[in-house]
């Protein structure tokens, strides 16, 4: 199984980078040829240019620069994010990602007309979330969760149809122990034990 980890946190010691390592250790050791997308180390641009948005129903961004994130998502058979949500939703590094990369010609194909969407996805089967939250989970669910049903409701539903998915956030991130980040890491090893 071929799996992307795209990773979006700024700070090198964040515990998400803590995430990251054990999801990379854990897959690698499952025999998974994994890569890692770190879009804070790459300095990836989310900025979507004037020009870029006025062609993107027409055909695939020309930026130089995005191929080799085309390459990943058309090498990748699952995606795992792993990310701190902000304000109750992804990093803005994340969405400008999405924005720019799941392109027209890249990730689907729009209909002529008032047809339905094209998915070029379908070769992704499983897509993961680990994500780190400050609120409570009780009030990430009253706010509606934007970053979670942006990946796994709207992202998901371009991939392959039967494509399995999972959520996994560590809530009141802002007062975590080293007992409740470690025990965090263990459900990461678990689950990803399952992906």
């Amino acid at each position: 199984m071929r799996v992307l980890v795209v990773y979006c946190h700024p700070v090198p010691e964040s515990y998400c980078a803590a995430i990251r390592d054990t999801a990379i250790e854990v897959l690698t050791q499952r025999g998974w040829d994994v890569r890692l997308l770190d879009l804070y180390a790459e300095n990836f641009n989310p900025v979507m240019s004037c020009e870029e948005r006025r062609s993107y129903n027409d055909r695939a961004p020309e930026d130089p620069a995005l191929r080799p994130h085309f390459e990943y998502l058309q090498w990748a058979e699952a995606i795992l994010f792993i990310y701190p949500t902000w304000w109750y939703g992804l990093p803005a590094m994340l969405k400008g990602w999405f924005d720019r990369v799941w392109a027209t010609d890249i990730a689907f194909k729009l209909p002529v007309g008032k047809g339905r969407i094209k998915s070029l996805m379908t070769h992704v089967t499983k897509v993961g979330v680990i994500t780190t939250c400050g609120a409570p989970t009780w009030w990430s669910v009253v706010v509606g969760q934007p970053g979670r049903k942006t990946i796994l409701r709207g992202m998901r539903a371009i991939c392959a149809t039967r494509c399995k998915t999972f959520f996994l956030a560590h809530y009141l991130m802002d007062s975590s122990t080293p007992k409740s980040r470690a025990a965090f890491l263990g459900k990461v090893r678990a689950r990803l034990e399952r992906f």
